[in-house]
């Protein structure tokens, strides 16, 4: 049972979080959660992970192939 203080502390943390919600094929949420724990990171960690390690390599080609012009 959580406390009031408690209560009041993860309230304050999500005021400052933005959420998503993501449609996956029906059985597949237990595979991606164990590949997550493999890689000993929560499945919503290496959601976020993934997605900024896209935009950095989607920036770093956009760069490069600025630079070759």
């Amino acid at each position: 049972m959580q406390t009031e203080g408690r209560k009041k502390a993860v309230a304050k943390y999500q005021a400052k979080l933005d959420s998503i919600k993501v449609w996956i094929p029906k059985g597949e949420r237990e595979k991606y959660k164990m590949h997550a724990e493999r890689c000993g990171k929560s499945l919503n960690a290496l959601i976020v992970e993934l997605l900024d390690s896209d935009i950095a390599r989607s920036k770093e080609a956009e760069q490069n192939a600025n630079n070759q012009r």
